[in-house]
């Protein structure tokens, strides 16, 4: 048994193309039917009132009155024919074909009519009514000699004599010619009227199928990240459908958010501890053979593995977190925190960019690097962010003493302050590098053109929201 076509509009539109088939096949034989009924309807009609002609020439004594029969003309179209036979005689027409000419009575029965002296039984195709027949004109068919299908009709006229039989007959294709004629032009209207039911099938499939179209969009746009619930205004049958992946994305949402957590008391659980620890080995006397350091670094490469493990999951595409509003909302608690200075804010970010990035490693992110400019600038902070392929470089610029080239790579270092003025414990920047090659991108530090820093991070980029 061949297999059903895997997709569900090849299912439907194979069963579609069926039963148009199917439809169309009956209609045809239905209307075909019908036809030959009605144009039999009136051949049997006229040869009908042919007999009730003959059957006025029949006296009640039985005696057939051939001067009325040929008054009457009976079925003179060439084909026609016409026999009576009564007790003492038989005439026929004759233009009549050889198979008129003997009585079609019961099948195995001879007639010759006294009038021929011939025996011409017809090769009767069923067996035609009896010669006692009291129930008015009978209908027969059966093939002439040469071939000729013949359509006859039988009526049965009771005389003091006894039954007198007559008999009119047409060719078969007086009924045949007419149904082809008609059915020509029938095959063409119901070819155009599958050609249609199949274009209407065609649209019905797809406005029918277009929730399904729709369904898989919402699923691409929760998968990227710019929408976290497939929308619940769907058709009923996919109602059902819709709530349980929901309830699964709210699960999963749930999950996530308890690994973050996890991850999250973490780091802040460990990191610190362990780069305390690792400044305090390396003050002098603190660790003489290094092993206690050795110890540390290793422990402290265990947890960025693991925090790595645990934060790939929120790095995939299913995370999109807006850029702008973050920024927005940051600047907005460090313009106020600054209040007491005149700190002049650019900020040139794209409103629908956004980053593959969970929201509080974000704000973490960038909330680090703010701070670090807002402390640190004369009067103006320049954000930007820009894309360059599949990752959002985020800038924050500026206006300080900035950092020497040499100090750079040392100002990523945990716990330790280049600028000993003010608060702050060093881990700033450690932070945001950090959390940076977690999600597979970097942090870069330059001098700004005007004097100053440059602090750029590269971070996976989303689906624009």
């Amino acid at each position: 048994m061949r297999r059903l076509p895997r997709s569900l509009y090849g299912r439907m539109l194979g069963l579609s193309a069926i039963a148009i088939a199917v439809a169309l096949l009956i209609a045809a034989f239905a209307i075909g039917h019908v036809l030959e009924r009605f144009v039999t309807q009136g051949l049997d009609q006229r040869l009908d009132a042919e007999l009730a002609l003959l059957g006025s020439a029949v006296t009640p004594d039985g005696r057939i009155d051939t001067a009325r029969i040929a008054a009457t003309r009976a079925l003179a179209t060439p084909g026609y024919g016409w026999r009576i036979e009564s007790p003492g005689r038989t005439i026929a027409s004759t233009d009549a074909p050889p198979a008129m000419l003997p009585t079609p009575g019961r099948r195995g029965e001879h007639h010759p009519g006294p009038e021929t002296g011939r025996d011409d039984r017809p090769d009767m195709a069923g067996p035609p009514p009896g010669p006692d027949r009291p129930d008015g004109p009978a209908a027969f068919d059966w093939n002439d000699r040469d071939g000729t299908r013949l359509h006859a009709r039988q009526a049965i006229v009771p005389t003091d004599a006894g039954p007198v039989t007559i008999t009119a007959a047409a060719p078969r294709s007086v009924v045949a010619s007419p149904i082809r004629g008609a059915m020509v032009p029938l095959l063409l209207s119901l070819a155009v009227l599958g050609v249609a039911l199949a274009l209407a099938t065609l649209v019905q499939l797809r406005i029918g199928l277009a929730p399904l179209a729709t369904l898989r969009a919402a699923i691409a746009a929760v998968r990227a990240g710019r929408v976290d619930r497939v929308p619940a205004d769907q058709p009923r049958e996919l109602q059902p459908l819709v709530t349980e992946m929901n309830a699964l994305l709210a699960d999963n949402a749930a999950a996530l958010a308890v690994a973050r957590s996890s991850a999250a008391n973490l780091a802040h659980g460990l990191k610190t501890p362990l780069a305390t620890l690792g400044l305090a080995l390396a003050e002098p006397g603190r660790d003489a053979d290094g092993r206690l350091a050795e110890l540390a670094a290793q422990l402290d490469a265990t947890i960025r593995h693991h925090l790595g493990r645990a934060r790939s999951v929120l790095a995939s595409g299913r995370v999109a977190t807006p850029l702008a509003p973050a920024i927005t909302d940051l600047t907005a608690m460090l313009g106020r925190l600054h209040a007491d200075r005149a700190i002049d804010l650019v900020q040139t970010i794209a409103d629908d960019l956004a980053v593959a990035v969970d929201a509080h490693d974000l704000d973490e992110i960038a909330g680090n690097l703010l701070d670090n400019a807002f402390r640190h600038t004369r009067d103006r902070v320049w954000i930007e962010a820009k894309r360059e392929g599949a990752q959002v470089v985020l800038c924050v610029t500026d206006n300080g003493p900035g950092i020497a080239a040499g100090d750079r790579a040392r100002a990523t270092t945990p716990g330790l302050r280049l600028d000993e003025r003010g608060d702050g414990h060093g881990f700033g920047l450690a932070i945001v590098r950090d959390l940076a090659v977690l999600y597979g991108g970097a942090l870069d530090l330059d001098a700004a053109s005007g004097g100053g820093l440059v602090a750029a991070v590269r971070l996976p980029r989303a689906a624009d929201v």
